[in-house]
Parts: C-alpha cells; structure tokens; sequence
C-alpha cells in the first residue's frame, strides 16, 4: 500500500487556507494535515521534518511560496512542493523548481486530490535520479509532468506531444531534435525521425523480416512503434548496455 502523507498548506488568508486544510483531512492518502499563515512559521515546521507535501502560497507577505521554495532546496531530504496561487504569471519559475504540481485558486477538489496522487505515484516509483517536471499547458491551467513518465515522444509539426505511460498525451512547442538531445543522458533514445523513446519504458524489441520495432505502454494497452534501420544498431546496443 502507498504510504500515507503528512502535509503542510501554507497560505496568509485564512479562508483559503481552511478549504485545503479541510479537503485534505478527506483525503485517505493524507496521514496528518497542517496549515499556517507564516510563511516563517511554515520554515521552522518544515525544518523540523517528517513533512511530505507542502502546499504553497506564491504570494504572502515576508516569506512568499517562492522564498520557501528556494529555500527547500537546500535541505537534504525536501518534502514534494505544489504551488497555489490565483494567477499563471510564476508557473514558469515554479517548474524550475521541480515543483509537484501548480493550483490555481479557486482550488477545486479534484485538482488537489489530482495532485496528491502525483506526489504519491511519485513515492510509489522511488526517487529517480535527474529526473525533471515538464510544464505543460491544458485547458488554459499550466500542469506539470514528471520526465520519467514519459514512455515516448513524437513530432508534431514545431511540437512534440509527450506520450505518457499513463495513456494521457501533452503537446510542448520543443523540436525533438532539441527534446532527443537534452534527454539522451536521462534514458531517451531515437528510434525514428519523429520518434523518441524512453527506454526505461520498453517492454519488448520485436525483430521481424529485418525489421525492428520497440512496444511501450499507453495506460491499459500496449504501443508498437517502429523503428528506423538506422537507428536499430543503436538502440540494440543501448538496451543490452542498460541490462548489464
């Protein structure tokens, strides 16, 4: 079973840090649940420890979400960070943070129940090393996906959509040429002028006829794609060097 989180929500007004406080003693994946309007409060909790998650306000007086972030950052062990606040303008500096996931206030339910079940899918993997939070955009709210989840990832026109093994699909305006490069160090590999995959995510390599291909997951089915013979010498090699 997932262990259970001790959280912490950080917000100055105390309405908006009651809702929260309130949805995630709700919550069964949430052991405990805490809430402070001091942003210097919040440091001394989170310095004492045994904090999983932490929901924070960008914008508070003294000691914003921003400064706390930043300040996590040094700490040994930090506890998963979910932004909240009710404009998009700090979404940017909050992926370079590798924050958990971005709310926007109003807070809905189902985003924070949405974003605790990131923190503990992440758990559940283990902490893995290099691994990155994407900014993507969906339905105007700015979502962040976890690098490692992405089984693959194809070319679409200036974009690449991110294909993740969930089944759930991302478009993010990066060339995969650019995306193939920055990711090669973290397991990606071209299998395809408009193809990368993760190899982490590879289930089979299918040899037919001369013929490669490579099958990664999409939610509850599997994905075959196939692979340019240029690139099978590769990839062949890589995999064999992974499984040593």
């Amino acid at each position: 079973m997932p262990v259970a989180l001790h959280a912490l929500v950080v917000d100055d007004e105390q309405p908006v840090l009651d809702e929260p406080v309130w949805l995630l003693e709700r919550d069964d994946r949430i052991a405990s649940v805490r809430g402070t309007r001091s942003g210097a409060d919040a440091l001394r909790l989170l310095e004492q420890g045994g904090i999983d998650l932490v929901f924070l306000d960008v914008a508070m007086p003294g000691l914003s979400g921003l400064d706390i972030a930043r300040l996590l950052g040094r700490f040994r062990a930090a506890p998963r960070i979910v932004f909240v606040t009710a404009h998009e303008a700090h979404a940017v500096e909050a992926f370079e943070m590798n924050a958990a996931d971005y709310l926007l206030k109003p807070i809905r339910e189902e985003r924070l129940r949405e974003s605790v079940r990131r923190v503990s899918a992440d758990g559940d993997r283990g902490p893995s090393a290099g691994d990155e939070q994407i900014a993507v955009e969906l339905g105007g709210v700015t979502r962040f996906v976890s690098r490692a989840s992405v089984a693959h990832a194809e070319a679409q026109g200036d974009y690449v959509r991110l294909h993740v093994a969930d089944g759930t699909s991302h478009l993010v305006r990066t060339p995969l040429g650019v995306l193939a490069d920055e990711w090669a160090e973290a397991g990606f590999v071209r299998v395809h002028r408009s193809i990368v995959v993760n190899l982490a995510h590879v289930r089979e390599v299918r040899m037919q006829a001369g013929r490669c291909s490579v099958v990664v997951p999409s939610g509850t089915e599997l994905v075959e794609l196939q692979v340019a013979r240029r690139h099978t010498r590769t990839l062949r090699d890589l995999i064999h060097e992974r499984a040593l």
